[in-house]
């Protein structure tokens, strides 16, 4: 039986509409775990942005420390430029934070940390990024991008973190440099569906039986960014939790006006 050309054009146009409605997560699936990854990394996370953090350090019997931060960004072309001036308590202030994260994946990171009271800028040699970020739970290593060519990517499984769908992704580095240079053997990322950011994490620790626990707690879009507003690192041992650092971020403002001095040694050295 033939179809009328009138009536073929109709069914044609009813499935083109039908493809339209369906969830874009239907087509995303079809994407292989590096091409997920890829689109963490590309997406559009803001320039020139201003905001305060609190840092919140628990120790393991729950007392906590509090030190306030004001954090500087911007792009320089395709590297992005990080500055964290700390503001209190007394025993941190005026120590600061500065990290140029290269788009060429050839090229390591540059990341400098300077201490008042030695009046001069320290360099994080490659071999100490693993440490511990002023206390933290953080890793230098955590304050840039991964190098993607550095990892292996396997999608394990679809979950739910707080209502929304993931891809649960197990990313493995392949060299030991990236091991030593990270401070992890592997991780398992969890990676919303629908915006591309990671909102847990979990990381196996190189030394040592510890695993940490990155939780994205509150996401919210601001001026059209998604941006974390708190996060919280917690390392643990079997089921003991030994520590615990929870960022908050607030006053968060894209497109601001930035001296350029404020992503130098001499920017960090002279201070706020």
């Amino acid at each position: 039986m033939k179809i009328k050309t009138h009536a073929l054009y109709t069914r044609l146009a009813a499935l083109v509409l039908l493809a339209g409605l369906l969830p874009s997560s239907a087509n995303a699936t079809e994407l292989t775990a590096r091409e997920i990854m890829q689109k963490v990394q590309d997406r559009d996370t803001g320039d020139h942005g201003i905001s305060d953090m609190e840092m919140i350090l628990i120790d393991k019997k729950g007392h906590q420390r509090s030190r306030k931060i004001r954090r500087y960004s911007k792009y320089q072309g395709e590297d992005k430029q990080t500055s964290l001036f700390f503001l209190t308590p007394a025993s941190v202030k005026n120590t600061a934070f500065l990290t140029y994260d290269y788009d060429d994946t050839e090229k390591d990171d540059d990341q400098w940390l300077y201490l008042p009271a030695l009046r001069k800028s320290k360099r994080i040699a490659s071999s100490d990024k693993s440490g511990s970020f002023m206390g933290s739970d953080f890793n230098y290593s955590d304050m840039t991008d991964k190098n993607l060519a550095a990892y292996t990517y396997k999608i394990l499984k679809e979950a739910k973190v707080r209502g929304d769908k993931t891809w649960v992704i197990e990313a493995i580095p392949q060299t030991k440099k990236e091991i030593e240079e990270s401070g992890y053997k592997k991780s398992i990322i969890f990676v919303r569906q629908d915006n591309f950011v990671g909102v847990r994490a979990l990381h196996w620790v190189n030394k040592g039986k510890r695993m940490k626990y990155l939780d994205i707690k509150k996401l919210q879009q601001i001026d059209g960014i998604w941006t974390a507003t708190e996060m919280s690192m917690t390392s643990k041992e079997g089921k003991s939790t030994l520590h615990k650092t929870i960022l908050k971020f607030s006053n968060v403002h894209y497109n601001q006006k930035l001296n350029k001095t404020t992503f130098s040694l001499r920017g960090i050295e002279k201070g706020l």
